[in-house]
């Protein structure tokens, strides 16, 4: 999905992507809201269409410096994503050492 929910206000968009959470496939997500994606199993960071960081959300959030770190920064929602990377890295069998 490219920009699927670009257009829409946030409590739409949560509603979306609580039930994309329930599908048994693979989704491929184009976001710009970090929230849309802190919660998938995987992030592929791309800059300038080069693979720059691929890894777990919550794992990614941990590499001070990096970029999916720095953009979840300077989103102003750095508390909030980490909270929800965690619980979903957990919830997935991750250990609380990362």
């Amino acid at each position: 999905m490219d920009e699927a929910t670009a257009a829409i206000d946030y409590k739409t968009d949560s509603k979306i992507q609580e039930t994309l959470r329930h599908l048994q496939s693979t989704t491929i997500t184009i976001a710009h809201r970090l929230g849309t994606v802190v919660e998938n199993d995987r992030i592929v960071v791309l800059d300038q269409g080069q693979v720059k960081e691929l890894g777990r959300p919550y794992e990614l959030l941990q590499k001070e410096g990096g970029l999916f770190y720095d953009m979840c920064l300077s989103s102003g929602e750095m508390e909030v994503l980490q909270v929800k990377a965690k619980e979903s890295y957990l919830k997935r069998g991750g250990s609380d050492d990362a």
